[in-house]
């Protein structure tokens, strides 16, 4: 892939590049603003080029429609604090709006293009339909820098088909994350601990089966952890079940016994009869052992005694990826797990990557500044993804793999 310098002298050309600014926010204030922090040393360096730089994104899933409750506009507010300096948002995407805007722009100025997803064409399965819209995109722009790491693993227009019709480059997150991810997967210094979490466990069987190639150790919490307790033969009472993976994860656990290998899983759990994760609440928590849940109960975070054994595991380690939250995490009673899992990443001597989506929200509103961990990714899609071992679009048309 080549970099933005690999471009030439960019003053005075419309530098078009795909962000991430797929944000969390509470009505139109963002809560948590990493993904838009994370673009700022690529689009400060076009800027500072004097480039005319011509922002394209998306926030959430408007399914084709206009629908202003995914406007960008919340994202063009908050770069422009970021950056210090106006950054105009255009009416539309590729419309009259967006030609006028885009048209008026001075050297070393900035502007955001409405949200890509209002765009039918977008996430077209058809190329043609993709293809026509991206052509609207090109002619935007004089060249193309991909700097939306959390989108590379989608075939879209506006990070996939627009590649193929302009110069292209990867921007400094991009360059950034893939490096980090070929540490965890092609040059990891042992012992490496992989952590994984959240709720289902299909969504990481193909990471698991992947890393436990170059892992020492594997530690599974959260949702998931729950049918490979089944699996151990262990009641579960009402915690999360994937029945038709039970298989799967006896055989994981057979596979890591027989390569010298080990699989931690909680010891005890945080239980409760029910919770609301939208008014962060929950029954009673009570605190038994892994294979001593009753029947009414349901498994929401790892105990004491499962934060204490994997911190230790952590604190061992020269190479830490985390994934996933321990428990439901947005209910202060039940985000004890996933908190002790951050601590301890974040008192390592070794290289701790925190891998996007939940988990990265996780730490930030437990109070852990990124500074505290050798990475945060802001693709927990696409982090998990390129872990499976599979080709991601977006990287694989920078590389001229078309």
């Amino acid at each position: 892939m080549k970099s933005v310098s690999d471009l030439g002298d960019l003053r005075g050309k419309r530098v078009l590049i795909r962000c991430d600014f797929n944000v969390p926010l509470d009505g139109t204030t963002i809560t948590d603003d990493g993904r838009i922090r994370a673009a700022l040393p690529t689009l400060t360096q076009l800027k500072d080029a004097g480039a005319k730089v011509v922002v394209m994104a998306h926030l959430g899933r408007p399914k084709g429609k206009v629908d202003p409750t995914y406007s960008l506009a919340p994202a063009a507010a908050r770069l422009g604090e970021l950056l210090g300096t106006e950054v105009k948002l255009a009416g539309d995407v590729v419309g009259p709006g967006a030609q006028a805007l885009v048209a008026g722009l001075q050297d070393g100025e900035i502007a955001l293009l409405e949200n890509v997803r209002y765009e039918p064409a977008e996430e077209s399965k058809v190329d043609a339909e993709r293809e026509e819209l991206a052509a609207k995109y090109a002619a935007l722009g004089d060249v193309f820098v991909s700097d939306g790491f959390g989108v590379v693993h989608r075939k879209q227009a506006s990070v996939y088909d627009v590649a193929k019709l302009l110069p292209n480059a990867a921007g400094q997150l991009v360059a950034k994350e893939v490096d980090v991810l070929k540490k965890l997967t092609e040059h990891a210094v042992s012992p490496y601990v992989v952590v994984l979490g959240g709720a289902k466990v299909a969504d990481k069987l193909a990471v698991i089966d992947n890393l436990l190639k170059v892992a020492d150790t594997l530690i599974i919490g959260g949702g998931m952890a729950y049918t490979f307790l089944k699996g151990k033969g262990y009641e579960i009472g009402a915690s999360l079940l994937d029945a038709e993976k039970i298989d799967a994860c006896v055989g994981y656990l057979e596979q890591a016994t027989a390569a010298g290998k080990q699989i931690l899983l909680p010891v005890d759990v945080r239980v409760v009869e029910d919770f609301d994760i939208k008014a962060r609440t929950s029954t009673p928590v009570t605190i038994v052992d892994a294979d001593a849940i009753p029947a009414d109960q349901e498994g929401a975070d790892i105990g004491p005694a499962s934060e204490a054994l994997f911190a230790d595991a952590i604190l061992g380690a020269a190479t830490i990826f985390w994934n996933g939250p321990m428990g439901v995490a947005e209910i202060p009673s039940l985000a004890e797990g996933t908190n002790a899992v951050a601590k301890a990443l974040a008192a390592s001597d070794g290289f701790s990557v925190v891998g996007g989506g939940d988990s990265a929200a996780a730490v930030r509103n437990l109070g852990f500044a990124d500074e505290q961990f050798g990475h945060i990714s802001t693709g927990g899609g696409a982090s998990l993804e390129y872990l499976e071992g599979k080709v991601l679009p977006g990287l694989a048309v920078l590389e001229g793999e078309n």
